[in-house]
């Protein structure tokens, strides 16, 4: 029997969590919501969605040879993926801002090259492609969720870490490099933390709709403030909202939960930008 809708919301979220699969997507979901909500609100300031897309798409040449080498995929995203922000951070160069577009063309080629190169070699069917592309909360499990935290953690260290500095790179890079701060340094480690969260967003989303998290809730938090602190919070709390909300609608619908996330993320930017546009219209007014 198919769950449907009630007027009960209480009954409702009862049928939501009754599936173990249910409660674990929930958990997985909001893990990465928390995570490329803070690691997108840089992307989204140093205006690198360009290369969150690009390490995104490594996810097919990451799936590819995991399945060639016999190995969990979730392992070919997380190598892909880190080596591309590591390749894309190594080909920039000292003030290389307008040579890195070319420099992610060429990453991505290059592995979208390598990715049906392995696909020859491996033989067979790539099992899950569709979810691969688009994302799925069907069949998470415990060990999945443990590993999404284990590596969700790791990402925040990292980037509490490189915080301060990153924040001043992002924003006077010549200043900051006068300063002492090691710019080039902090743009590869920056890219490998991408690199990293993109890996583990792509596992809920798919690789084609990373960006709906990564992208679109930190462009609806900046839209809404500048202010780091509560610019940063705003988009993890966007980010969390769209995920439960597609989450939820996805299990009580017969559409792709890729379709929810994606429609609902472009809904929050444009519902941000339009209470942007009203706040700037009363200041002038």
């Amino acid at each position: 029997m198919e769950p449907t809708l009630s007027w009960n919301p209480l009954e409702d979220a009862r049928e939501l969590l009754r599936y173990p699969f249910m409660a674990h997507a929930l958990e997985a979901g909001s893990i990465v919501a928390v995570m490329a909500g803070l690691v997108g609100w840089y992307v989204v300031l140093r205006r690198q969605t360009f290369a969150g897309h690009t390490i995104a798409v490594m996810s097919f040449p990451g799936a590819a040879g995991a399945a060639l080498a016999g190995v969990p995929g979730a392992l070919g995203y997380y190598l892909a993926c880190a080596t591309a922000g590591l390749a894309i951070g190594a080909g920039r160069g000292v003030g290389a801002r307008s040579r890195e577009s070319a420099t992610i063309g060429v990453v991505q080629v290059a592995g979208l090259a390598l990715g049906f190169l392995l696909l020859s070699l491996y033989g067979g069917v790539l099992g899950g492609l569709e979810s691969l592309l688009f994302g799925t909360f069907l069949g998470i499990d415990a060990g999945q969720v443990l590993t999404l935290l284990i590596v969700a953690a790791a990402v925040l260290a990292a980037l509490s870490l490189l915080a301060r500095p990153l924040l001043l790179a992002s924003l006077q890079r010549d200043v900051a490099r006068a300063r002492g701060v090691p710019v080039r340094a902090i743009d590869t480690a920056f890219l490998l933390i991408l690199g990293l969260a993109v890996a583990a967003t792509s596992q809920i989303t798919g690789a084609l709709l990373v960006l709906a998290l990564l992208v679109a809730p930190p462009a609806a938090a900046q839209a809404l403030t500048g202010r780091p602190l509560l610019g940063a919070a705003a988009s993890v709390a966007i980010g969390l909202l769209v995920t439960w909300l597609a989450l939820a609608i996805a299990y009580f619908s017969i559409y792709p939960f890729g379709f929810y996330v994606t429609s609902l993320a472009l809904v929050a930017y444009l519902l941000a930008r339009l209470a942007r546009r009203l706040r700037s219209a009363r200041a002038r007014a």
